[in-house]
């Protein structure tokens, strides 16, 4: 949310998150932290200022999406604050080529959703009035 309240002028946020099975970047600290990967699981979205409100957004893109409350808390709070967002994409993971090698029991599986169930469900989670807005893309 802290992107939001700093960039007055910001019309598209996107997002990339990665979720890597292999342990080739888990071994190396520096790399992770120089390339900008989290440890924390659990954030807390919340904008400094309760009753901020952003004008100029009007396109969420997440690569790396997966339908868990951590996703569906961060797109209700950007809706909430970035009263303009007219669309967002939601992109299913990124294959790493080293997580792509391993052992499919190692590899955590994506849970996308495929069907118009499953994305239906996911729009309702978010509590939106205009289903057309939300676009699932591979």
């Amino acid at each position: 949310m802290f992107i939001l309240e700093a960039a007055p002028s910001l019309k598209e946020l996107c997002i990339t998150v990665w979720d890597h099975s292999c342990h080739m970047l888990m071994r190396y600290k520096e790399f992770r932290e120089r390339n900008g990967y989290c440890e924390k699981a659990d954030v807390e979205w919340k904008p400094h200022t309760p009753d901020f409100k952003h004008k100029n957004p009007v396109k969420l893109t997440i690569y790396g999406f997966q339908p868990d409350d951590i996703f569906v808390r961060f797109i209700r709070c950007v809706m909430e604050h970035a009263v303009n967002m007219a669309e967002i994409f939601l992109h299913d993971k990124k294959v790493c080529l080293c997580c792509d090698d391993l052992d499919p029991k190692v590899k955590s599986p994506s849970r996308y959703p495929r069907n118009a169930d499953e994305r239906k469900q996911i729009i309702q989670e978010f509590g939106m009035s205009l289903p057309a807005m939300v676009c699932f893309l591979p």
